[in-house]
């Protein structure tokens, strides 16, 4: 009883005060049908709160999202399925879903009334322009008397994740050349070029091929051995982004920080989609990657990068070091100065194509394309280092410019204009 009467609304309380103004102005003045009245009207609310407050409506909720992953300006579906577990009919039911600022106003809805053991599902679209992961939920659902006097708040616990990745856009093929590196079962040598003796088995594993079963291995061993599989062969490489917040300009959705992780996004993918075995590295380092689902991990990773107060490249050009065996190395950079770009160009040697994908900053500000002395200087550099040069400024798609990365020389050219 004491929830139903914390629970009322302001309708509620002004019945209830009406009511017992109502009764003290007919014990003054002797008036026996105020009196009635009165007695009518503070009984409403009381009798709506006990009713609320003795409600046992049980309900259970699930939560679908479809997809679970979208793109900045994209759409996600939320399905919300709400049953009633119990034998009786529920009354009023108000339903508000918690949803972060960044996805829109908060959804809410009314159900009338949900039957005994009965479902209903409710959809509503969510919308960001904004990278991120951003929980969905808890639900809570309101219980409400018809006439609006009491309404008694419920909350599930139950929350789900929705991943907002960066713009993805669909890159041209380019040949990019690169050292290869292997993996698999045996990665010293291929079990064709070994001999039956020399043959380096393995334990069986649930869904091995009988036919790969290495008998003399097994005889001696007494169990069942089979031998390893064959070496496979993959292309290594690094992706590069720069973070760093001195190095970008403008704010929002449109500023540079974010079309440099857009266009770290499309690489990644695109080099992943064609068997690329990628790591990625920013100004602070190395970032953790699974390697199941490469481009996905990628782009969870990418959703929640944030500007760094990192001032110079020493940590990323560390992490490239480190690294060894990439065939390849992709770099999305900001502003740099000339010593800079030489400590990322000496990075790149005999066996390593080295792509730079330079934005040009100051256009975000209004500037020329490639006005800047510093810009044209970094472009030497690390031209004369071999790296290949993709000039990227303002308004221009990371589309459009990724055939430079194909061409070979010192320096590259793009279709922004002019050598890059």
């Amino acid at each position: 009883m004491r929830a139903g009467l914390r629970a009322l609304t302001a309708r509620g309380r002004s019945f209830l005060a009406s009511g017992v103004a109502a009764l003290l102005m007919a014990v003054l003045l002797g008036e026996n049908d105020l009196f009635r009245i009165g007695v009518l009207v503070a009984a409403l609310p009381l009798l709506a709160a006990m009713v609320v407050a003795r409600t046992r409506y049980r309900l259970s909720c699930a939560r679908r999202l479809d997809p679970a992953r979208a793109e900045v300006g994209g759409e996600a579906t939320v399905t919300l399925r709400l049953e009633n577990v119990t034998r009786l009919p529920t009354g009023l039911l108000l339903i508000e879903d918690t949803v972060p600022y960044a996805l829109g106003v908060r959804p809410r809805f009314v159900l009338d009334k949900v039957e005994a053991k009965g479902i209903r599902e409710i959809d509503y679209r969510v919308r960001s322009d904004l990278r991120g992961r951003y929980t969905i939920g808890p639900l809570s659902v309101r219980i409400a008397d018809p006439f609006g006097l009491v309404e008694l708040s419920r909350a599930f616990t139950i929350a789900d994740t929705l991943v907002v990745t960066p713009q993805v856009v669909a890159l041209p093929h380019v040949r990019l050349s690169g050292e290869w590196t292997g993996g698999g079962d045996s990665r010293t040598r291929s079990v064709a070029a070994a001999g039956d003796d020399d043959v380096a088995p393995r334990e069986y594993r649930q869904g091995d091929d009988l036919r790969r079963v290495h008998w003399r291995s097994t005889a001696r061993r007494g169990e069942l051995m089979v031998r390893r599989e064959e070496q496979q062969w993959q292309s290594r490489g690094a992706l590069l982004l720069d973070t760093r917040r001195h190095a970008h300009r403008g704010e929002g959705p449109r500023s540079s920080f974010e079309v440099a992780v857009s266009a770290a996004a499309s690489i990644g993918v695109h080099l992943a989609h064609e068997g690329l075995g990628l790591r990625l590295v920013t100004d602070q380092g190395a970032e953790h990657l699974t390697d199941t689902g490469l481009s996905w991990s990628l782009l969870d990773t990418l959703a929640v990068v944030r500007q760094s107060p990192v001032r110079s490249l020493d940590m990323a050009v560390s992490a490239l070091r480190q690294g060894g065996g990439d065939g390849l190395v992709v770099a999305v950079l900001g502003s740099l100065d000339p010593e800079e770009a030489r400590e990322l160009g000496r990075v790149r040697h005999s066996g390593i194509t080295g792509v730079a994908v330079l934005l040009d900053v100051d256009t975000w500000d209004g500037s020329e394309p490639g006005s800047n002395e510093d810009y044209q200087a970094v472009q030497a550099v690390l031209s004369g280092y071999g790296w290949r040069i993709v000039r990227l400024p303002a308004g221009t798609s990371i589309a459009s410019v990724w055939q430079a990365a194909g061409n070979r020389g010192r320096y590259a050219f793009s279709p922004a204009g002019g050598a890059a």
